[in-house]
């Protein structure tokens, strides 16, 4: 009787401890399956919309975002930056950005400030010369420095090659860059709040 209980008592001890490992097994395919369903940051970065927050961007001042693996820069632009624009019309290749780099200028950044209508000071940019891929520098004090012509109103210089871009993004004349800086879809979540990689058209 007592090798019958031993045995029993054995017997259930192994039940016990396969039922506990079949439900550890069982919880952690459950959670594989989860994770499998979930994005992975590689994922994300392959081409996710980017929700960002300029609420604390000063006139005058930019930020940089990643999107797709890219720097994305968001500028806010002073009313007499905005004015250098239209000064610049004859300077820059391509005025209106009819000739696209990468992507297609977004209908609504069709004019001569890039940007959206009501949030026109707010230029969205991918900061990546056209050229051979290199990140250009801001340059925003206006005048005669190094590398930039006496007649310099503010902009990029990519320091690989020398091309320059005014504030819209528009390359000058005779740069190695053949195209202007590319403008991401993107949208306003608020006054604030900007959605890079998506439009009310969709995603890019």
């Amino acid at each position: 009787m007592s090798n019958e209980k031993q045995v029993d008592s054995g017997r259930r001890g192994l039940l016990v401890a396969t039922a506990a490992a079949g439900g550890v097994a069982g919880l952690a395919t459950a959670g594989a399956l989860v994770s499998t369903f979930q994005p992975s940051e590689r994922a994300k970065a392959a081409g996710a919309p980017v929700e960002v927050d300029i609420s604390d961007l000063k006139p005058g001042e930019m930020k940089v975002f990643e999107w797709r693996g890219k720097p994305v820069w968001i500028m806010k632009r002073t009313p007499a930056q905005m004015k250098s624009i239209s000064a610049n019309d004859g300077k820059v290749a391509d005025p209106t950005s009819v000739k696209p780099y990468t992507m297609e200028l977004p209908d609504y950044c069709k004019n001569e400030s890039r940007s959206h209508k009501g949030h026109e000071e707010n230029l969205v940019l991918v900061g990546i010369c056209p050229h051979l891929g290199c990140s250009p520098s801001s340059k925003f004090t206006p005048g005669a420095q190094t590398s930039l012509p006496d007649d310099w109103t503010g902009g990029f210089l990519c320091p690989c090659h020398g091309s320059t871009f005014d504030l819209a993004g528009r390359v000058f004349k005779n740069k190695p860059a053949p195209n202007n800086l590319d403008v991401p879809r993107h949208m306003y979540l608020s006054d604030t709040k900007i959605l890079i990689g998506k439009d009310e058209k969709g995603e890019a």
